[in-house]
């Protein structure tokens, strides 16, 4: 039971998790899912309430947010993702940038309006290779 892990192999796994304002914005990321041929071993489906969230960066936002496992599965696996993006953006709603290891810069800017006002907290000194990436390419 402790090697859970190990069901994705090697490569291991890439997760997608988003919020889109309503449930056909769940439909069309699981049609783009299926279409592309992987399945995800693990898919997790929770509302969230319309409570603002004052946090600048905040994930949460009244919706459906939904998670996605996928076998890392190398440029098949990455272009999903990228349409999954898509999705989630035609939608009005956001990817979940903890959870990411490859958003682009326009995927984030466009999912939280807000980077600006929250790069002026930012210390040059100490952020994240994720803050770096897309900072640097939205910049």
């Amino acid at each position: 039971m402790g090697a859970w892990n190990r069901l994705y192999g090697a490569r291991g796994l890439l997760q997608h998790q988003s919020v889109v304002p309503g449930p056909e914005g769940v439909r069309a990321l699981l049609s783009a899912a299926a279409e592309s041929g992987q399945g995800s071993f693990l898919t997790v489906l929770k509302t969230f309430s319309d409570m603002p969230s004052p946090g600048l960066l905040s994930f949460p936002r009244p919706g459906w947010t939904l998670a996605l496992d996928f076998p890392g599965r190398g440029e098949a696996t990455l272009q999903l993702l990228e349409r999954l993006d898509a999705v989630v953006l035609a939608q009005g709603g956001r990817v979940y940038p903890a959870k990411d290891a490859r958003m682009s810069a326009n995927t984030f800017r466009a999912g939280y309006p807000e980077w600006k006002a929250f790069s002026a907290h930012v210390d040059a000194r100490f952020s994240s290779g994720f803050w770096q990436r897309v900072h640097s390419e939205a910049a």
